[in-house]
């Protein structure tokens, strides 16, 4: 019991997803009821609006215009879930600079009239407009002239600095925006573990600043305040206040959506507005929220009613819970009263237990799990108010067990937690030679040299996409291909870290000793491309002889990296997983990231290429400085295995590539070229043409503008 009250306080991912997924099973059951009269309307950048109007962005004097139309159709508050972080590229000044065969009479003109973002801004005075922002992982620094605008705060109560959701960066509107709006406030939104969109944060930090909510500050000038009261207490924030409206949140400033199903009669297509085919009235006295469904714009969100919901719909569904004050409330203190209705219900079952026979306590037990129900289902239906019940429910259950079978559960404890934490990712051999020394199955890590794999199928979305009308068909052909990929890897000792999605991360040399780790590693990478052709062979018979599926290849990506690593069973006492962490890791995914780029299948680093190089055939392809990294890495690929390598053919090839890379860092473009196009032909059914195609277009960029003085043949990859 004790170890489940620590466990409670503690709250690690399993507890807390029984818990969410118990209120979410609330609100499914019981979804909130919107309004006849909707106050929130959304305009809709839909994919019609899309194909009528043209791609996102749209010049900022259309969106001009759409901001007229909605405030003359009477909406009170227009707000944009959207960020307009940089300068229209249409401006009139931006394209007389664009345009150099203009004459200077109209080069001129152009250039005196005002910005596509001064029109918008003009525009956005004589309105009520609320600019969208959006917080960054990484700091960006952006010069302004002059201090932005920035909601003020209030703080009543201890400084609840520490509960406060904090990014690095924050990503602004363009100043002339920023200065024209009447608010400004995040609309990003950060879902749960699992993906689903529960719980939004109200305040939080970005940049160092204190900043509000979308939601909460189109509420700010709704109610004409100048700042935003936050009240908190010892354990957090209690909630955010404004003239004749207070917010209650939990102890993170986070409100919980109280969410309705997707509703469609919310949203006008922008393209509607913009036409003028909106019936009148339509806007008049509404919130307006302009955001996007379209797809291609990837602001999609899932909740506890809709696997799919528009991002801008999430914050439409807040500010209503807001105004129709039927937010669900977690209070501070439920962790206090779970606990409490815990250790009462705990020690009742361990006073009874030695008294009552086994149907009896399952009675009881069976009685207190209804009647704790009951009362946590009334709170959520009566009063908003969200109290776990599973937690109880669960702690009691397992101090039952733990009575009834504690000599069993010894038993079996070690074989089970073998089996969970390596029975999906390892060989049986090597399951087999832990299961004789589970004392390597204590939590934590330890420090290695390890192979890092990741492999990943190029294209995969399309090839889902052809599937849309058969997911079980989906599912075949992933078990299909992720099979022999797997058996690839097992087979040469890898460890299977974990699957995500088409993708596999691997490694060798853990958690048993591979002295040729790096060998193993390339052997099962060449098998791998091996038994990809073998399967898309298969395929592509059976598309030609039974039909159904169009046939499209399958195409791997891999990349390898060895290095220190810290690897180990990693996670909770109830639940972990076997796996590894380092930097090793984060540069063997960006390798993989960018195989496509260079049209090749392998990409090493720098220490996996020259443990193999002697026995593999392998060509150095760049001096790479990868996303996120600040050291350029030199990374190679591999092309094949010792009978490649001790081919003559191979060998006028590497040389050949050596002169070219030698060339091209030394500036050399016209030796570089002709080199590249000497090694493509040499390299013939090596399935690396894209590598000097690659080449190609960079000397011939780099002919036409070179690099800057200083440059060391570095490329900086600006994509993952």
């Amino acid at each position: 019991m004790a170890l489940l009250i620590a466990v409670r306080i503690w709250d690690p991912p399993p507890v807390e997803a029984l818990r969410l997924r118990t209120f979410d099973a609330y609100q499914a059951l019981k979804p909130r009821v919107p309004l006849a009269q909707q106050p929130v309307l959304i305009v809709d950048i839909d994919e019609a609006s899309l194909r009528e109007i043209g791609q996102w962005p749209w010049p900022r004097t259309r969106v001009a215009e759409l901001v007229t139309r909605l405030t003359r159709m009477g909406a009170i508050v227009v707000a944009f879930d959207i960020v307009f972080a940089e300068p229209d590229r249409l401006s009139p000044a931006l394209v007389a600079d664009a345009l150099p065969n203009l004459d200077s009479a109209t080069r001129d003109a152009l250039r005196a009239l005002p910005s596509n973002d001064q029109v918008l801004a003009d525009t956005m005075r004589a309105s009520r407009v609320i600019l969208g922002q959006t917080a960054l992982a990484e700091r960006v620094e952006v010069a302004v002239s002059e201090p932005l605008p920035q909601t003020g705060f209030a703080m009543m109560g201890p400084d609840p600095s520490r509960f406060i959701r904090s990014y690095p960066g924050l990503l602004r509107n363009v100043p002339v925006l920023e200065q024209a709006a009447s608010g400004r406030g995040l609309f990003t939104i950060a879902p749960e573990a699992d993906g689903i969109v529960r719980r939004v944060p109200m305040v939080m930090k970005a940049d160092g600043q204190t900043v509000p909510t979308l939601t909460l500050d189109i509420l700010r000038v709704l109610t004409g305040a100048g700042a935003i009261l936050v009240k908190s207490d010892a354990a957090g924030i209690q909630g955010v206040v404004l003239p004749g409206l207070e917010l209650p949140t939990d102890s993170y400033g986070q409100i919980w959506v109280h969410f309705s199903p997707h509703d469609p009669s919310r949203f006008v297509s922008a393209r509607d507005v913009l036409t003028g085919t909106v019936p009148a009235g339509r806007f008049t006295n509404k919130i307006v929220l302009v955001g996007t469904s379209a797809i291609g714009l990837l602001d999609n969100k899932t909740t506890p009613l809709d696997r799919a919901m528009p991002g801008v719909e999430v914050q439409a569904q807040l500010l209503e819970s807001a105004l129709t004050r039927s937010t669900l409330v977690v209070p501070n203190f439920a962790v206090v009263i779970e606990l409490l209705v815990a250790i009462a219900v705990a020690f009742a079952i361990i006073l009874f237990a030695p008294i009552l026979g086994p149907v009896t306590l399952l009675l009881f037990g069976a009685a207190v799990a209804a009647a704790l129900a009951a009362a946590s289902w009334y709170r959520y239906s009566h009063s908003g108010i969200l109290l776990d019940a599973t937690f109880p429910l669960a702690s009691s259950f397992l101090v039952y067990l733990t009575l009834v079978f504690t000599n069993y559960f010894r038993e079996q404890l070690g074989r089970a937690r073998i089996r969970s934490a390596f029975g999906q990712y390892l060989s049986p051999a090597l399951v087999e030679q832990l299961a004789q020394s589970p004392e390597k199955l204590k939590l934590g890590g330890e420090e290695r040299v390890l192979t890092i794999m990741f492999s990943d199928v190029r294209g995969f979305t399309g090839i889902s996409e052809s599937f849309k009308h058969d997911p079980q068909g989906l599912t075949s052909l992933m078990n299909r291909f992720l099979t022999p990929l797997t058996n690839a890897i097992l087979n040469r000792k890898g460890t299977i870290d974990k699957y995500m999605g088409d993708a596999i991360m691997a490694f060798w040399n853990a958690p048993l000793d591979d002295p040729d780790q790096e060998a193993n590693a390339a052997w099962a990478a060449l098998e791998m491309l091996a038994r990809m052709r073998r399967v898309n062979a298969e395929r592509e018979a059976e598309a030609t002889q039974v039909g159904g599926h169009a046939f499209v290849p399958i195409n791997v990506g891999i990349g390898l990296n060895t290095g220190r690593c810290v690897v180990g069973n990693m996670g909770s006492d109830l639940r972990f997983d076997y796996s590894v962490l380092g930097d090793t890791v984060n540069l063997a995914s960006r390798l993989e990231g960018q195989s496509k780029n260079y049209g090749i299948r392998i990409i090493l680093g720098s220490s996996t290429a020259d443990a193999i190089r002697d026995r593999f055939a392998v060509l150095e392809v760049d001096l790479i400085r990868v996303k996120g990294k600040t050291e350029p890495e030199i990374i190679s690929t591999l092309v094949g295995d010792a009978s490649v390598r001790e081919q003559p053919a191979f060998a006028s090839l590497a040389n050949g590539h050596a002169e070219m890379i030698a060339a091209y860092r030394a500036r050399d473009w016209d030796q570089a070229l002709s080199l590249a196009i000497a090694c493509k032909a040499l390299a013939a059914g090596l399935d690396i043409d894209g590598l000097y195609d690659l080449y190609m277009e960079r000397i011939a960029a780099y002919d036409l503008e070179p690099p800057p003085a200083g440059w060391a043949g570095v490329y900086v990859a600006e994509t993952k």
